[in-house]
């Protein structure tokens, strides 16, 4: 999959930009608070409807601007090129076009262009709380199976429901009659074994995913391994049947705490998944080196996964990435998405010059943009002095060369 080009409007610090992107490797480089991480979070609305940095979509919007859109060109999206076009009006909500046509619910383009981040806040996943991983598994499971992301929404609704009627007899001396709790708790019970049937299942198959990426950044001294502590004390394997009997079991042992508390206790929300390094769990006694590798091996596995079962590479966004990288780690990084490995890649830092021979490497596959505070508003340059370079357009959006323009198709 290859985003040929990607339009900004009225996006964060930018009024308009428009960018045409390189098949590989494409570095934003400019000083902090330029503008280049809305870049990489306008790809992510278009691919998932939703910021990866923010969780409102209000703040998105250029301060005194009515709204906000984003737009991209697409080839090789399952051998069909498609415009793909978000646009949001705060108090009217989002809408999603695909060649011109929207789409009935958001939720339908999520999978259709897989996509995997890398940014500063993925520390969190190996040393924040249990919310931070299980999102980390339904971002996956949702882009992988449409299925999962269905039956995931299915059981939040039933959840709400539940724990509407709890919350209802909190502070009443009775407990909730079976006619109003139990159909919810049924459906809590059924929607919440897939889930936790189907994570299971995820979890047996990233793991060769996540040692493969250990060994393509030369990790490989260490064997990473992930535990999954879910309703209860069940095996790798069970079947759904068997996760039904523990999540009523639990549920039954939870009903007095969840009539005090007023809200379910019991659940996929409640998962935690443990990481370790050689039987050492990487929360507790791993240092910052650890976290980090560790932390980019699971995203690199996250790309591995989604690339073998969406047969289409995800594109790969990597939001200062290296700031924190010695030069061999950097090295190594950039080693792999030169190679085949790995497709596209949206790559920004505040310098040009730790990318240089990557970027020099293959000038048809690799670009460079410098993006600056222009005049009220971000610019977006293709680098005059790199690969593939062009000019600046009067309303400050990037063009290119003709023979370089990147919207029509490449070998």
């Amino acid at each position: 999959m290859i985003l040929h080009t990607l339009r900004l409007r009225s996006f964060r610090a930018h009024t308009e930009s428009e960018l045409s992107l390189a098949p590989s490797i494409n570095l934003l480089y400019g000083p902090n608070g330029a503008g280049k991480t809305n870049v990489l979070e306008a790809v992510h609305y278009l691919c998932l409807t939703k910021s990866f940095t923010a969780s409102r979509d209000r703040y998105a919007v250029r301060a005194d601007a009515p709204y906000f859109e984003v737009e991209g060109t697409v080839a090789d999206v399952r051998e069909k090129p498609m415009t793909v076009r978000l646009a949001y009006v705060p108090g009217e909500g989002k809408s999603i076009f695909v060649n011109g046509a929207e789409l009935d619910r958001l939720a339908d383009i999520v999978g259709t262009l897989p996509v995997v981040v890398f940014s500063p806040e993925d520390y969190d996943l190996t040393a924040g709380g249990p919310s931070e991983r299980r999102r980390f598994v339904n971002n996956i499971l949702s882009q992988a199976r449409s299925v999962y992301m269905e039956t995931l929404m299915k059981y939040r609704r039933a959840r709400r429901q539940r724990n509407e009627v709890l919350r209802s007899y909190k502070k009443r001396s009775a407990p909730p009659p079976d006619e109003l709790l139990a159909p919810w708790t049924e459906k809590l019970v059924t929607l919440g074994s897939r889930i936790v049937h189907r994570r299971q299942q995820f979890l047996q198959d990233f793991a060769g995913d996540l040692e493969e990426a250990y060994r393509r950044i030369d990790a490989v001294a260490e064997r990473p391994t992930i535990a999954y502590d879910t309703v209860a004390d069940l095996a790798p394997d069970a079947p759904p049947e068997d996760i039904e009997e523990a999540f009523r079991a639990a549920l039954d042992r939870k009903q007095g705490q969840e009539r005090d508390r007023g809200t379910t206790l019991v659940g996929p929300q409640r998962d935690e998944l443990v990481f370790r390094l050689d039987g050492l769990e990487v929360r507790r006694y791993g240092s910052q080196g650890q976290h980090r590798t560790f932390a980019m091996a699971l995203k690199l596995a996250q790309y591995f996964y989604l690339q073998q079962r969406n047969d289409t590479e995800p594109l790969l966004l990597l939001d200062d990435a290296f700031g924190k990288l010695d030069a061999e780690r950097t090295g190594v990084f950039l080693d792999l998405l030169r190679s085949d490995a790995v497709g596209q890649s949206l790559v920004t830092a505040t310098r040009r010059g730790p990318f240089e021979a990557a970027l020099n490497a293959d000038p048809e596959a690799h670009c460079a943009f410098h993006v600056h505070p222009g005049d009220g508003a971000a610019t977006v340059e293709p680098d005059p002095d790199g690969p593939r370079g062009g000019a600046t357009t009067p309303n400050g959006v990037a063009s290119m060369p003709a023979e370089a323009d990147s919207a029509a198709p490449r070998d």
